[in-house]
């Protein structure tokens, strides 16, 4: 979910480069070969295909525990729709598959040497599905749209610090700002392009265009969705950027992993996220799945966490809050929810990058330190029945997560016994996935939540932690507000010396390790599987998914008949 550092609410299993489709391994990780398998340092695996013949035709069918909500990126704030989105919008750039920046819509850029403003250069001959053609115009209307006070948007704060736009010709699109800005760049790889001439006056907040969408440019157009069941994606042919081979994508919405496993083991999938039980256990015992499929597994650029509603009892307390902390225990959630397959975390960054500060570690398991701290607070067990009270109330509270997200499941029954141990009186909610954004995140009515995030390899993380980022829609919906953090975002935004930006990041990460606004608890695995018969899926740094638009299936292999492209 955000700017900055494009983050989404992370449904696990999920993966995504800013608006697409992606899975990140570890920043610079080194390949290797070994009896015909490559493996990266970051633990991807996979194993080295044969080169055969693309072919068109075939279909993808993948499960996602949630549907999509709004296929407008710019107003859509969860993972599921940035996946179908990303597939049909494209901006300016992107991260190519080592991490490096480079050109999407654009084909080239250039940054000014004051740092005060970026010059692109469109591709030539870009036209969208229905056969206008993308130009400057088009870049700037976006900008202007999101901008716009009627646009309620996470994704402004990189886009208001650009003062005036230039179109000077048709591919010319030219951004200035007052200031140097660090993340500018790379906050270009955030701005899905929308078609001026299909989004002029129309209200985004209330249209039919975010479930029906006019004109794309991406390698895949809209076909059918049908709400909570699935969407199915037919490919663009006139796609600029090379052939797009697997004709259609069908997305199945299936809120249950255990569901979705049964249908993988029945065939009736081609892939889905698989939980470590399955990726352990389960898919062993299957000789089917072994001969048909191929699991991946890597670390994932995303965490989850457990985070508060900083404007309700008793969470306004940060001693309840660091009591919480100290009666967690991570690694026990680690090994037991997720067989080992994630590592505990202290910060909001992947472990083992550059950005993470070292020298915050994860709080031990410390009920005692929980009792006392709870204690200081005020809550004694006055009633001696378990539950710690304070002015004649219990501590209770309620915590919210997705439902079919057996991971999130388990760490909140877990949490709730811990918690139960110090005195603390916990429930827990599932809630679908969609309802739970709309009506209990984007409306603030919650306790507590387990939920994830998933980031891009920019570190700066201002539209989740700065105090200004509180507003509908916006990401920091926990209410975090401290100024020695607000002050720290915006410097790091100031200068360009990666050291320089690090020591400001550092401090941002040692106040909210004080402040515990979330108890950061495990950064998973990414384990995916694929039908082997999906050909052209290549390790790197980025993940697997960085290239997904040409995967094939070649002619013999292919399962399913599909209807001929269309635009």
């Amino acid at each position: 979910m955000a700017a900055g550092t494009r983050p989404h609410l992370l449904k696990p299993l999920l993966q995504r480069n800013v608006f697409f489709l992606i899975a990140i391994a570890l920043l610079g990780a080194a390949c290797s070969q070994d009896d015909g398998k490559t493996t990266l340092s970051s633990g991807l695996e996979t194993h080295t295909q044969a080169s055969i013949e693309p072919a068109r035709g075939d279909r993808l069918v993948s499960a996602s525990i949630g549907d999509a909500s709004n296929l407008i990126p710019m107003i859509a704030s969860d993972a599921s729709s940035h996946a179908i989105a990303g597939q049909m919008y494209l901006s300016l750039l992107k991260y190519d598959k080592d991490l490096n920046l480079t050109g999407q819509l654009a084909e080239s850029w250039q940054v000014a040497k004051d740092n005060l403003s970026i010059r692109f250069k469109l591709r030539q001959g870009l036209k969208w599905t229905d056969g206008k053609p993308l130009t400057s115009a088009d870049c700037a209307f976006t900008l202007k749209l999101l901008l716009d006070e009627h646009t309620q948007s996470a994704y402004k704060s990189d886009y208001v610090k650009v003062i005036r736009v230039e179109t000077a010709d048709a591919l010319s699109f030219t951004v200035y700002y007052d200031e140097p800005y660090s993340p500018a760049l790379s906050s270009w790889t955030g701005l899905a392009i929308l078609p001026e001439h299909v989004f002029k006056g129309v209200d985004i907040m209330n249209t039919e265009l975010s479930r029906k969408p006019a004109a794309t440019i991406g390698p895949y157009i809209l076909g059918e969705w049908q709400a909570q069941q699935s969407i199915l994606l037919s490919a663009n042919k006139d796609y600029f950027d090379g052939p797009v081979w697997i004709s259609e994508r069908m997305t199945r919405i299936i809120p249950d992993s255990a569901t979705q496993f049964l249908e993988l083991s029945a065939g009736n999938l081609d892939s889905m996220g698989l939980t470590p039980t399955q990726y352990s256990r389960l898919f062993e015992q299957k000789e089917q799945l072994k001969r048909n499929y191929e699991r991946y597994k890597y670390l994932d650029f995303g965490y989850t966490y457990l985070g508060f509603n900083l404007k309700r009892a008793p969470f306004d307390d940060a001693r309840v809050r660091r009591a919480i902390a100290y009666a967690i225990d991570r690694q026990e959630i680690v090994d037991g929810v997720l067989l080992g397959l994630g590592e505990a975390i202290a910060t909001p960054y992947k472990p083992g990058t550059y950005w993470v500060n070292k020298n915050i570690k994860v709080r031990p398991f410390d009920a005692g330190k929980a009792r006392a701290l709870l204690a200081e607070a005020g809550w004694t067990d006055s009633n001696a029945d378990g539950v710690m009270d304070k002015d004649g109330k219990p501590l209770s509270f309620t915590i919210l997560t997705n439902n079919g997200n057996k991971q999130r499941a388990d760490t909140a029954t877990i949490i709730q016994q811990r918690l139960k141990d110090v005195g603390i009186q916990v429930k827990v909610r599932l809630v679908e996935w969609s309802a739970f954004i709309e009506n209990f995140i984007n409306k603030r009515d919650f306790d507590a939540v387990i939920l994830g995030w998933s980031l891009s390899p920019e570190p700066d993380q201002f539209s989740i932690w700065h105090s200004s980022q509180t507003g509908a829609r916006q990401f920091n919906f926990l209410g975090y507000n401290n100024p020695k953090v607000d002050a720290a975002l915006v410097a790091a935004t100031r200068i360009f010396d990666r050291a320089e930006r690090k020591a400001f990041y550092d401090e941002v990460q040692r106040q909210i390790h004080e402040d515990v606004p979330v108890v950061f608890l495990y950064a998973p695995y990414s384990l995916p599987v694929f039908h082997k018969r999906i050909h052209g899926i290549e390790a790197a740094p980025a993940g697997i998914g960085w290239n997904s638009e040409h995967w094939y299936v070649p002619a013999a292999e292919q399962k399913y008949t599909v209807n001929a492209i269309t635009p």
